[in-house]
Order: C-alpha cells, then structure tokens, then sequence
C-alpha cells in the first residue's frame, strides 16, 4: 500500500504479519452458520502483543523526529497501550512516563497493591504514576503535571494521547488494514468490529473527525454515514466485566485453546458471537481481530463481578 502515510517517520517494532487463521472448532460450536477467522495481534513481538504496536511504530517514530526522549501517556491500570508503550520506549532508547488512572488494584485485605499492569509497565523500565480515580481531569493534570517536571529537570518529553488514538498513530492501523486485504488475498471476508469501550455519543465524533484527518494521507474519503458503532455489549461501561463476555471468553477458550482479556476484547468476541447466532452473517467469512490485552486477565476482580465470572467458569 503506497499512500503518504509512507512518509511518516516510523520506528519498527514488527517482525511481520500477524498471523490469520480459521476458527473451525469455535464457528462449529455456533453451528457452522459462518466461517470465522482470527487476526492474531495478541501474537505480535513485544510485551505480550497487541494492536497498539502499530500505532507507537508511529508514534515512536514521531517522538524521535522531534528529539524527545521521553515518552508521556496514560491509561487505566490494566492498559495495553500504557504496557506496549513502555515496551516501545525500551526497544526505542526512550524513558517511558504512565499515569495510571485508578482506583489501584487491592489486596486481599482491600489495601492498594502494585496490579500485574504495573508490575509489567515498571519491569518494562517505565515510571508509574498511579492515580487513585479513574476521573479524566484529574489524569490530564497528571499528565500535564509530569511532563512540566520532566522539563523543568531538562528533559525532552513527547506527549502520546490516550490508547496512542489520533495521527500519527492511527496511521498504523490502516497498514494493519492493508495487511489483513493481503492475506485474505481475494476471499471476500467481512471484517468485525464492534467498538465497546466509549459510548456511542462521545466515541462517534472521534472517529468521524479521525478519518477526516487520515483522508490526505490515503486518498480515501469514508462517509460518516458508514461509521457503525455496537454498544449493546458495553455493559456498565468501560473497565467492567460483563456475563456475555465472560462466557464468550470462555467458549473461544474451549474451542480454539486462545485467551482473550476480558475488558477490551472479551466484549467484542461477545459481539461476534451475537451477530452469528442471530443469523447476521450466515454464510459469510468473518474476521475476529483479537487487539491483545491478555495481561488483563490477571487484574484482581472487584467484588461485584467474582459470582458472575464464578458461575460462568462452573
């Protein structure tokens, strides 16, 4: 794909493709109404993989152009892009900041401990803010708040927006597109993706103003109108489990022996599931694309969700 997106600076963090390949024993155990595939990003190299890679190639690339060392981001505690970019700034020669929104992940006794994302994103040599809330203006002013000190001690820090969204990095995911079109080769698959993490209403305009902003780069005008979102399956929202996800997880686990985290991408294979047994794509090829986030499965559970993620495990 020769776009102008090839002249952006970028950093590699890839070693190729990620892998794509058929789920017959799941698409058999929905009764075989739709061929279903997978698109392997929890396999890609670094940190226990994930989508986000693609965008921090640019990023990255980015952050050196301008000559910063330092890397700002944030993200709550369970965050694949906060861990990959602490990842990215290792492989890069970059220090890496996170402001971890909370609340933080609790011990037995309900005392605040140090949650695997934590540990992670901190093994990975990145500096971990942790924030008691989950509450926005409280995590901007953090972020705000770090990278004054990092230039204040003469440090050149490079400000990377939450989940690496916007340009330069959401050019990494039209490659990804790319990617999948070349390996599918001519089949004429649907690709799935059910968006669940924002409500509709504050994720729309997003993605609406984004495509506006990739068009020079590509080429490629996509309508509003042509922007489809799936909230149904968000639940109580973002960060919270629900039963539709759990159980989806489950199954693809059962059947394929591939985990899924159960915050992002649990939530969208529940999606998946849905539209299939709805008769949605009957006869039609479908791709799963699996975002990563498996360390997310290891996050302590609040309270409320132990007897549903019991009851589904029984």
């Amino acid at each position: 794909m020769t776009t102008r997106i090839d002249d952006l600076p970028r950093f590699p963090l890839l070693q190729g493709p990620s892998p794509l390949h058929r789920l017959e024993r799941l698409g058999a155990a929905l009764g075989g109404r739709a061929e279903l595939w997978i698109k392997r990003e929890d396999l890609l190299p670094l940190a226990f993989g994930g989508n986000k890679l693609r965008n921090l190639e640019f990023i990255v690339g980015a952050a050196l152009a301008t000559g910063a060392d330092t890397l700002v981001t944030a993200g709550r505690r369970w965050s694949n892009h906060c861990r990959l970019t602490a990842a990215a700034g290792a492989r890069a020669g970059l220090a890496v900041h996170l402001i971890l929104s909370g609340p933080p992940a609790r011990g037995p006794d309900g005392s605040p401990v140090e949650g695997p994302g934590a540990m992670l994103d901190a093994l990975l040599g990145a500096t971990v803010h942790q924030l008691p809330t989950a509450d926005r203006e409280d995590r901007d002013a953090a972020v705000r708040a770090a990278e004054a000190e990092l230039r204040a001690n003469g440090r050149r820090p490079f400000s990377v927006p939450v989940g690496g969204s916007g340009l330069p990095g959401v050019a990494g995911q039209v490659l990804a597109a790319a990617e999948l079109l070349e390996q599918a080769g001519t089949s004429a698959a649907v690709v799935l993706g059910v968006l669940v993490a924002r409500r509709d209403e504050e994720l729309r305009p997003a993605i609406v103003t984004m495509l506006a902003e990739l068009g020079p780069l590509t080429g490629a005008h996509v309508p509003a109108s042509e922007v489809v979102l799936d909230g149904s399956l968000l639940g109580d929202g973002y960060g919270v489990r629900t039963r539709l996800a759990d159980d989806a997880a489950a199954l693809l686990a059962r059947t394929e022996g591939i985990l899924v985290d159960p915050i992002y991408t649990a939530k969208a294979l529940a999606g998946l599931i849905a539209g299939v047994r709805s008769g949605a794509w009957d006869g039609r090829q479908v791709v799963f694309w699996h975002a990563g986030g498996t360390p997310g499965l290891f996050e302590p559970l609040d309270e409320e969700a132990v007897p549903a993620l019991a009851a589904t495990l029984g």
